[in-house]
């Protein structure tokens, strides 16, 4: 993420500022009870997984134990508007991703503003999505791919989890910033998706890293671009749409990120302790080799980073969600 990767130049400053900030008496004692992490995604789940990793080791720097507390469902509503309510005491933290910044503008009414009604720690994860398209597709770049859509317009099919999830407002972006008509098939989930693009009953999503990868390697779809701005770490072979020739793409960028935040009016000097120790955390050696195993990279940032960051991934897809006319299912 192009933004991102100019504004964490500063983050090892400002961290140490935070660190003396937090230990300068002001938390004296803080945390001396065990924290509650509230995950609002199933178990199992990307996010589940990735809450646990980082909990883990957070709970090795901070000698306390961490809960975490899985509370799935409405794509993440339920467990954000619970975050939401809760006492700002510094125990409780949230895992919070790119869709709550979608679900703003994506649902007519929300339970919670995540802008209004959390403090952002940091950024934690971020990762591509990959375009992947069929292989008896005439099209090995995006660029071809392009071409081809324009020639045939409402006639090429792509495939989704359903209306609002990542990959249908990224496909929206991409659709947008091409200017193509390609029709949107919206499925039940993800697997159903890639189960039919593999089969041919639809050409092209945007999927995973970790997803895309495996079925890239074995030769059931062709890999054309990657929706960041850099290349992944996990598919360093794989371009990104800046770099296909396409004028109209130069800015494409989109990732699935997941951050950590609190509960609003948590007290600045909790939340730049958590900052320290969670940026500490991401940084360890074991914890970046744990997530670029599920295809992520870490990015620890400053709080105030992570709030502009924040701000600007609500304005982007709400001019998607806007233009493409997607509404919560």
């Amino acid at each position: 993420m192009k933004y991102l990767h100019v504004a964490l130049v500063a983050v090892n400053a400002a961290v140490t500022s935070a660190g003396a900030l937090a230990q300068s008496g002001k938390d004296a004692g803080y945390p001396n009870r065990p924290l509650r992490f509230i995950v609002p995604y199933a178990a199992g789940g990307n996010g589940d997984i990735v809450s646990r990793i980082i909990a883990q080791k957070l709970i090795a720097q901070i000698g306390q134990q961490i809960v975490i507390d899985n509370r799935g469902g409405a794509g993440g509503n339920i467990g954000a508007e619970l975050a939401a309510r809760t006492a700002p005491d510094g125990y409780t933290i949230m895992l919070g991703t790119n869709t709550h910044a979608i679900n703003m503008s994506l649902f007519a009414k929300l339970g919670y503003d995540i802008q209004r009604d959390f403090a952002p720690i940091t950024l934690a994860t971020s990762a591509p999505m990959v375009l992947i398209v069929h292989p008896s597709l005439p099209a090995k770049t995006v660029k071809e791919f392009i071409a081809l859509a324009k020639m045939h317009p409402n006639k090429l099919n792509y495939g989704t989890g359903g209306s609002g999830s990542s990959a249908h407002v990224i496909t929206e972006l991409f659709k947008s910033m091409a200017g193509l008509q390609i029709v949107h098939v919206a499925y039940k989930g993800v697997a159903q998706s890639t189960t039919d693009l593999i089969a041919g009953q639809i050409q092209m999503t945007f999927s995973s890293t970790s997803s895309a990868l495996a079925h890239m390697q074995a030769g059931r779809v062709r890999g054309l671009a990657v929706s960041t701005a850099q290349r992944s770490a996990a598919a360093p072979g794989v371009p990104t749409m800046a770099e296909s020739g396409v004028v109209s793409l130069a800015g494409f960028d989109a990732s699935i990120w997941q951050g950590v935040l609190a509960p609003a009016r948590t007290p600045s000097e909790m939340i730049a302790r958590l900052n320290r120790e969670l940026v500490n955390v991401l940084g360890a050696n074991d914890v970046k080799e744990q997530l670029r195993a599920q295809g992520l990279d870490t990015l620890p940032s400053t709080p105030e980073q992570f709030a502009a960051f924040i701000k600007v991934e609500i304005t982007k897809w709400a001019k998607v969600i806007q233009v493409s006319g997607a509404k919560a299912e």
